[in-house]
């Protein structure tokens, strides 16, 4: 294939998300849930043809799936690549600083930038400051991706990595807040699963947003970062 009908072919896939209701159904999906044609039709006000076709274009282009559970339809990304290349494009664009004209919506800013999931790893400030603390630590390396004494440290946690065909271990992801990676991959998804499950972070309703316990210093995060955080 020529470099041409590559740039043609590339053009052609960006186009899916050049529009702002289809952006609006990827950003949404970043929480990782599967969710119906209604409630994104609801959330992007739109009519439910219209969310309905487009829904189509992005199963039809590979950036959502289908999950079809008797006769309900959901969609969700089609895997963690995809949820990286979303945050990225995200972190990528010119930001304007919205004004929060509540308590309600300042508390709700805030707890997106302090803590949330992005598709199935850690975000936010917390994201990056545990990225941050197993670099310094030499648990993990950009480059070489999670160390020796990364490992040693997993397997203390009980945390166990499971293979995935085509998923790297170890991967950064450039955060839509704090512009500077967090961790993602397999590791990434390990860490956030053990972090729900062990209570170091709960699920705020309504959206990606965690509520951060005192318990997460057991991440080895900086006593500074955790009261920061908590």
């Amino acid at each position: 294939m020529s470099m041409q009908a590559e740039g043609q072919e590339l053009a052609a896939w960006a186009r899916m998300l050049a529009d702002a209701t289809r952006a609006t159904v990827c950003l949404a999906l970043l929480d990782g849930r599967a969710w119906t044609a209604t409630e994104l039709a609801r959330l992007a006000h739109v009519s439910r043809p219209t969310i309905s076709e487009h829904l189509n274009l992005l199963v039809d282009g590979g950036l959502l799936a289908e999950v079809r559970q008797g006769r309900h339809r959901y969609v969700r990304l089609a895997g963690p690549e995809t949820a990286e290349l979303i945050e990225g494009l995200a972190a990528l664009t010119p930001r304007r600083t919205a004004t929060a004209h509540s308590l309600a919506a300042v508390s709700k800013r805030d707890a997106f930038a302090r803590a949330r999931t992005c598709y199935d790893h850690l975000a936010g400030k917390l994201g990056v400051a545990l990225a941050d603390a197993m670099i310094e630590r030499g648990l993990l390396d950009w480059s070489s991706g999670l160390t020796t004494e990364g490992s040693a440290w997993l397997t203390d946690l009980g945390i166990t990595i499971e293979p995935h065909r085509g998923r790297p271990t170890v991967r950064s992801c450039l955060d839509v807040t704090e512009r500077r990676p967090h961790l993602a991959g397999a590791v990434g998804a390990a860490l956030c699963t053990h972090a729900l499950q062990e209570g170091w972070v709960r699920r705020i309703p309504g959206g990606r947003a965690l509520k951060v316990t005192g318990s997460v210093r057991e991440l080895g995060l900086p006593a500074g970062v955790v009261r920061e955080l908590v």
